[in-house]
């Protein structure tokens, strides 16, 4: 194999993780997506709002962390666009959920850029999440509660 044939077999790699991510978390199946990530690997969250760790590390503690997202969250994932980058297992990314908050049926809107690395068997190490916490917020919130409350969103257990 080229140098050329594994950059781009290490970034095909490295974009399907990312991709399977996707389809596993809107599936709601937690059990699998954890398996795409390496065992220390760390998910962090740098607009996360009150009552959501900035920083989640380890595999217990990624699936602690996202049990209860389906239970939250009907949503797909759409409009998934990456974007090149010079190192083959950096990849990043762009798409937007569409869905419903399940608790309220209010609607579920976002817009995400992530940042994710990953190792040499294509496992993710570090994800940085880039998403609106105040789109997750509204959308959770009941109609009947003042837009004065204080609020936040929680996803783990």
């Amino acid at each position: 194999m080229t140098v050329k044939e594994d950059t781009a077999a290490r970034r095909a790699a490295a974009q399907h993780a990312l991709a399977e991510h996707l389809r596993l978390t809107a599936a709601g199946r937690t059990d699998e997506w954890v398996e795409l990530f390496a065992p220390d690997a760390v998910l962090e969250f740098p607009y996360a709002p009150a009552g959501v760790p900035k920083r989640v590390v380890g595999r217990d503690a990624l699936v602690a962390h996202m049990t209860h997202f389906p239970e939250n969250f009907d949503v797909e994932f759409v409009d998934l666009v990456f974007h090149d980058t010079v190192d083959p297992s950096l990849v990043i990314a762009e798409f937007r959920s569409k869905g419903t908050a399940v608790p309220t049926g209010k609607p579920y809107e976002q817009t995400c850029i992530s940042v994710v690395r990953t190792d040499e068997n294509a496992r993710i190490t570090h994800y940085l999440d880039y998403w609106n916490p105040l789109v997750a917020i509204e959308a959770l919130t009941p109609e009947d509660v003042p837009s004065d409350a204080d609020r936040g969103v929680t996803f783990g257990g």
